[in-house]
């Protein structure tokens, strides 16, 4: 779906009108019906409102164009409900909501996580802790946190 079926949608799944929401993000109602019709897009800024006036991520008003991934532990962020939260209750697209809460991440060390992972991911395979632990000490050490 486009930026602007998106944005429509969640305007009138909002309730509001175009000149109500201009008003909410401080642009014209014409922005608003611009953004609507295709004709333009929000600024990078005017996108953070409308994230916090419809309380979805910036990836979801721009269509997912890409896929999220906790750089804390690497799991898929496919729904807004799974990411997590800034302080100022702004969506943090780098992280989910497991692993970074309140302004705060909950794994300190990566051992603390390893040792999460170890203990309550599925094995069907029954392959040696070590060998596991191993395997995601590997992959998360290619996350944004843990470089």
């Amino acid at each position: 779906m486009e930026i602007c079926n998106i944005l429509k949608n969640l305007r009138e799944k909002n309730h509001l009108t175009q000149d109500q929401l201009a008003e909410r993000v401080m642009v014209t109602r014409q922005a608003v019906s611009r953004w609507e019709n295709g004709e333009t897009q929000p600024s990078t800024d005017t996108l953070r409102l409308l994230s916090k006036e419809f309380d979805v991520s910036i990836n979801t008003i721009l269509g997912t164009p890409r896929q999220l991934v906790c750089q804390c532990c690497g799991m898929p962020l496919n729904e807004d409900g799974m990411i997590s939260r800034n302080p100022d209750g702004s969506f943090n697209e780098d992280y989910c909501k497991w692993c970074y809460t309140d302004g705060n991440f909950v794994y300190k060390e990566k051992g603390d996580l390893l040792d999460f992972l170890v203990a309550h991911t599925p094995n069907p395979e029954n392959t040696p802790k070590e060998v596991r632990r191993q395997q995601y000490d590997q992959y998360l050490s290619q996350l944004k946190h843990w470089k």
